[in-house]
């Protein structure tokens, strides 16, 4: 069954937030909670993204209770194992706890975010029968935690961890991974990593 609404035509898909890293570089903050541009980023992605996905769901190990006062539907999840093992296993603990087969998955720092992304990362899958991800390519640049992966992807995810294996580029590869495409000249920043990306990005933005 196909979700149409407000001129969707895919099949039901979640929305997950990647929030699980430890931003050493920024002295471990919780960049989720953090306003890069003119709203913090946890309610620039659901505004964003709202109307097009099913639930919304924030893979993270802290601050639950600030996700909740903020979007009091929002839904969380943990990673399946301790230790900061990356967007990988956040990928793969999803699959535990979303009811759709597709899942957009959009990390915590992104500084822009495409208006038909969903649709485009779904033709994007629907290219070949193998494919089990889509990645989002701006400018030329993939940035591999920000896609669409299907249920199906689950044993690949499991193998790669068993294996110790934690590039999404090297896992995703396995998968018959197709982009899509966008641009934005206006784009210095895909995401923020540093207090100084973030200075430069708010003194671009602001100007």
């Amino acid at each position: 069954m196909k979700r149409i609404h407000k001129n969707i035509n895919y099949p039901p898909t979640d929305l997950v937030i990647l929030a699980g890293g430890q931003a050493r570089r920024m002295n471990g903050i919780n960049k989720l909670l953090q306003k890069f541009d003119d709203e913090i980023q946890l309610i620039k992605i659901h505004q964003q993204l709202r109307s097009r996905v099913g639930q919304v769901w924030i893979n993270s190990h802290r601050d639950h209770s600030i996700y909740e006062r903020i979007i009091p539907s929002i839904q969380y999840f943990q990673d399946d194992e301790p230790g900061f093992q990356g967007p990988l296993m956040g990928m793969k603990s999803a699959w535990s706890y979303v009811q759709s087969d597709y899942v957009l998955f959009v990390p915590c720092d992104v500084t822009y975010i495409p208006k038909k992304v969903i649709s485009r990362l779904h033709q994007a899958i629907q290219r070949n029968p193998l494919c089990e991800v889509a990645v989002v390519e701006i400018n030329g640049t993939a940035l591999y935690p920000f896609c669409l992966l299907k249920r199906s992807s689950l044993t690949t995810l499991i193998q790669q961890i068993e294996q110790n294996q934690r590039s999404l580029k090297q896992c995703f590869a396995q998968m018959h991974m197709q982009m899509a495409r966008f641009k934005n000249h206006a784009l210095f920043f895909h995401s923020i990593n540093s207090f100084e990306e973030l200075q430069q990005h708010q003194q671009l933005h602001f100007l």
